[in-house]
């Protein structure tokens, strides 16, 4: 049996840069230790599958797998998968845009000349004061005027503001307090960020930190993490359309799009194809 699959690298404009995601195409029939046995085999960050919708409202349903198990969401996946489906071909219901039926519900995808974007989820914000903070990132470059927030969309990012760029990318976290960290504030990752030269095209360096099997992964550009951000942003009334720099430290240069509409806030970016084919199970 084959099945098409695709792997395009998100939030950049050139191969090899950005996030990488795997896309199976067309996952009906295929039972959950089926994706499970796909995701690690594709061993990226998240490999998706595109399965019928459910609700009448979406174009397709996502399944997003890690290779540790199932995320309800996730951002760069997001817009990965619909990069693959419109560049095949898939109808859509509304002109303009494609709609994602996934675990935190629909998400609307916007069809645009710069590229994708998707409607950042509702969140919940708690600022996280936390004394662990300095050890586990080795530095006390912090942003003192803005607040360390936990931020949760159905994946959970500790957002913590730094005083520069430049700070930003200096750290060099410690692994086991960065681990205790992350388990105390019941966070996926750590985002930190920082405030860019002005005249840059960026506004702000962002990294994504987690840690996975007692090792510092990295991840090279974040949807979920920069949505969180965005709401971050929104819920102190800054809402100026802006734009990150995100992978500087991987060399994988990934950049997203920042926007609001009202209520709506958009994350987005350039989205390319790198494997076009199939895969035989």
């Amino acid at each position: 049996m084959k099945v098409a699959f695709k792997q395009v690298d998100v939030f950049t404009s050139s191969a090899f840069n950005g996030n990488p995601l795997a896309v199976i195409m067309d996952a009906q029939g295929l039972s959950d230790s089926q994706l499970a046995a796909i995701a690690r085999w594709t061993n990226l960050s998240e490999t998706t599958f595109v399965l019928a919708p459910q609700h009448e409202e979406a174009d397709y349903r996502v399944r997003i797998f890690t290779v540790e198990g199932e995320l309800p969401f996730a951002g760069h996946p997001t817009l990965g998968t619909a990069h693959a489906l419109l560049e095949a071909g898939w109808p859509t219901r509304t002109p303009g845009e494609i709609v994602q039926e996934c675990g935190v519900g629909n998400v609307t995808v916007k069809i645009g000349d710069a590229g994708l974007a998707f409607a950042a989820p509702a969140a919940t914000l708690m600022p996280w004061q936390d004394a662990r903070m300095s050890n586990a990132l080795n530095s006390d470059a912090f942003d003192l005027t803005q607040s360390p927030t936990v931020v949760d969309m159905g994946i959970r990012w500790l957002l913590i503001p730094m005083i520069s760029a430049e700070a930003v990318l200096a750290l060099q976290p410690d692994v086991s307090e960065l681990q205790r960290l992350i388990q105390h504030a019941g966070v996926s990752g750590i985002m930190p960020f920082g405030r860019l030269p002005t005249g840059e095209p960026e506004q702000y360096e962002v990294r994504g930190l987690l840690v996975e099997n007692g090792s510092l992964t990295e991840d090279p550009v974040t949807g979920s993490a920069n949505a969180c951000l965005a709401r971050y942003f929104a819920a102190a009334g800054q809402t100026t359309p802006y734009r990150v720099r995100q992978g500087t430290a991987l060399q994988r240069a990934g950049r997203v799009n920042v926007t609001f509409a009202g209520e709506t806030i958009w994350i987005g970016g350039n989205t390319v194809t790198v494997i076009d084919g199939t895969i035989t199970l």
